[in-house]
């Protein structure tokens, strides 16, 4: 896959970060469409961006031969978004707290700490297939 490819609800890039602008056009539009307030597309932007970043670089160590498929949709009121990757998948209890004075300076493992201070749901199944994380918000 040379290029996104976007169908329906749902978009899919190649890993490369050279492809997070396609995804937040198209998660931005479609939340324009759906009528949502700027600030609250502004926490769902800066989401889907750091779980995109997450899976090309984290899920799918930058591998061309993998992609990053992002699907939305309204669901009573809410909006869901899943970001799928397709690595080895991960265990999110792994991950340090941001905030504890012995992490504070660490450059990493912020990502999920932000997600879920801006969401009211963070999902994350990780297997060997890969990490699948859905988000939602109230619209």
């Amino acid at each position: 896959m040379d290029k996104p490819i976007i169908s329906g609800d749902t978009i899919i890039i190649p890993s490369s970060q050279e492809n997070l602008a396609d995804v937040d056009l198209f998660i931005e539009g479609t939340l324009r469409g759906y009528g949502v307030q700027e600030s609250i597309i502004a926490d769902i932007a800066i989401s889907v961006s750091e779980l995109v970043n997450n899976a090309i670089l984290h899920g799918n160590k930058s591998s061309p031969d993998k992609a990053v498929t992002v699907s939305i949709a309204r669901v009573n009121g809410s909006v869901q978004i899943t970001v799928k990757d397709q690595g080895i998948g991960f265990n999110p209890e792994k991950v340090a707290n941001p905030i504890e004075d012995a992490n504070l300076l660490k450059e990493v493992g912020r990502g999920i700490f932000i997600v879920r201070s801006l969401m009211d749901s963070v999902e994350i199944t990780g297997s060997s297939e890969g990490t699948v994380v859905c988000i939602t918000k109230a619209i």
